[in-house]
């Protein structure tokens, strides 16, 4: 059973799984993050940095309630870091609320971490080794067993508190059946690996959904025991304070937190560490900052208190086993791991900009700690080109650039200062400019009345082609001015219509000739008319005036 998934609609391809991963087990294709079973070590991280809810734990309360439905007793073995989840309550009123929903019973894990820090003690007085790792924290264990396997025969093979206890249980209640919950989900996969012990893990989560829906409200409590010194186990240092550390031989140290853990681990593969016993945590504060804790009830100082307030001072009365009965075997997990060649890694940098080693920035924005682990990634198939920043920066810079100053028309971005904040070659042709640092933040007042950018920023309505004449530049544009007010940027696109005004006006000069001629012409013909008109009135009246006289002189003869 896969104890983490990803919940795939609501995964945003936004890299900080990846970039929060202690190993990198995230695999991105297709927009996607997907899990890496065989590289994940289950520490949570990426659970609980996901912004969009995309990881979630398997659910094991439907399994729980068919383990109750059997009949068999179930008895709960509950993390030490119930107090700092559930606040106010305490051992007495959590076995109240859990007997409801059918446990039969309910203890305290901190039980079996009293039986695994005494085989610690037993360990460092016999200085059965040269270091020690604390194997509480399943995470740590597995780290260890997929990548840094020759540092095994120093993690201690004691079984866990959780499987110490839930040994215990079913030794002193034959024929019952076990569950472990906590803030874990790393136990979940150790409850799996090693069969027969525990039967069902649950988170806090998971128990307090449960809880929700059965409408059982968890008490306060004030039960105090001072024979519990075992309930600091889920704290940094937790596990040094219960120990009695004689061997004035070892250096006893904590180290929590997955970079630290990992920056140890390294260094006793290089030998540098000896005569030492290392606890070791994967979560930053150990148990009570577990993934399942860290969105809603990760308060370092808080929880802190919480557990030192309710621990005691003495060991719980519990009976220690023999060693052989606590041992479990810790062995190499192998994973298959394809390692590409030189040549496929350059090859893989140089398609993504790095061509030299200047050009690795090593960022760590796609999630990897360097370029070339990022190229490595990408042959094993694990991550994906787009994911450079750096690279998809430069080659959109460039591509925007080139089809900037290829277009011939002038384009121009500005702040909402005013200030010029990128020019195209065509703006720099148009202003008689050379270089873009002529322009590139100066106020917009240097080259053009900025009274229409102000109308735009102020007014947030854009100006679409509107006819400018540029006295100082003698040109005539077309002007188009756009707000962006998510970018808070104004792009401001002026259209040379110079030859075409010229042309235009040209033209209209021709016609406005053609029509002053073409009156003149008409004006003249109807002079001309006129005239004629004149001269034909004159000669009909004479032709009348004499024909008249005829008239009367044939008449009087």
């Amino acid at each position: 059973m896969e104890c983490l998934t990803l919940n795939k609609s609501n995964c945003k391809n936004c890299y900080k799984c990846i970039r929060h991963c202690p190993v990198k087990s995230i695999r991105f294709t297709g927009n996607q993050a997907y899990i890496v079973h065989d590289d994940c070590i289950l520490c949570g991280h990426c659970f609980v940095v996901c912004p969009q809810n995309a990881k979630k734990i398997t659910n094991e309360v439907e399994k729980v309630k068919v383990l109750l439905s059997s009949g068999d007793p179930m008895i709960v073995s509950l993390a030490p870091s119930f107090i700092a989840n559930f606040n106010g309550a305490g051992i007495d009123s959590m076995r109240e609320a859990l007997k409801k929903l059918g446990f039969a019973d309910v203890e305290e894990t901190a039980v079996g971490a009293t039986i695994v820090k005494r085989e610690y003690d037993r360990m460092v007085n016999e200085e059965s080794s040269d270091v020690i790792i604390s194997s509480c924290c399943h995470s740590v264990n597995l780290l260890i067993q997929k990548y840094h396997p020759s540092v095994l025969p120093y993690l201690a093979d004691v079984l866990s508190p959780m499987q110490a206890h839930c040994k215990d249980i079913k030794k002193r209640f034959p024929g019952s059946k076990t569950v472990f919950i906590g803030p874990c989900i790393a136990k979940k996969d150790e409850a799996q690996r090693y069969e027969g012990i525990v039967d069902a893990v649950l988170t806090f989560d998971e128990l307090s959904e449960w809880l929700k829906e059965e409408s059982i409200t968890v008490g306060r409590s004030k039960d105090k025991n001072d024979q519990s010194r075992a309930r600091f186990f889920p704290t940094t240092g937790g596990i040094l304070k219960t120990m009695a550390m004689e061997n004035s031989n070892y250096t006893y140290i904590a180290i929590d937190g997955a970079e630290n853990c990992i920056s140890a681990i390294k260094d006793i593969e290089s030998g540098l560490v000896h005569h030492c016993f290392i606890e070791m945590s994967m979560c930053t504060g150990s148990c009570i900052g577990g993934p399942v804790m860290g969105r809603e009830h990760f308060s370092p100082v808080k929880n802190y208190s919480a557990v030192a307030e309710y621990a005691g001072s003495r060991d719980f009365d519990v009976a220690q086993p023999d060693s052989g009965l606590i041992r479990k075997n810790i062995e190499k997990i192998d994973r298959e791991v394809e390692i590409p060649t030189e040549y496929e890694i350059r090859e893989t940098l140089r398609r993504i900009g790095k061509t030299k080693p200047e050009d690795e920035l090593n960022c760590g924005t796609c999630g990897y700690s360097t370029c070339r682990e990022k190229a490595i990634a990408i042959c094993q198939g694990k991550a994906d080109i787009s994911m450079c920043l750096p690279y998809l920066r430069d080659k959109a810079e460039t591509l925007t650039s080139k089809l900037s100053n290829i277009v011939p028309t002038a384009l121009l971005l500005l702040n909402e200062e005013l200030e010029i904040q990128q020019v195209n070659k065509a703006a720099l042709a148009l202003f008689n400019l050379r270089y873009e640092s002529d322009l590139m933040g100066e106020h917009i007042v240097q080259v053009m009345n900025p009274k229409d950018f102000m109308t735009v920023l102020s007014a947030e309505k854009e100006i679409i082609s509107k006819p400018v004449y540029l006295a100082e530049y003698d040109r005539y544009v077309e002007e188009t001015i756009v707000y962006d007010k998510y970018l808070h940027m104004l792009l401001c696109i002026l259209k040379d219509v110079t030859e075409e005004k010229k042309q235009h006006d040209y033209r209209e000069n021709i016609t406005q000739k053609t029509i002053e001629t073409a009156d003149n012409v008409v004006a003249k013909q109807m002079r001309i008319v006129q005239e004629i008109a004149s001269l034909l009135g004159e000669t009909a009246a004479e032709t009348k005036i004499a024909l008249t006289r005829l008239k009367e002189s044939i008449k009087d003869e």
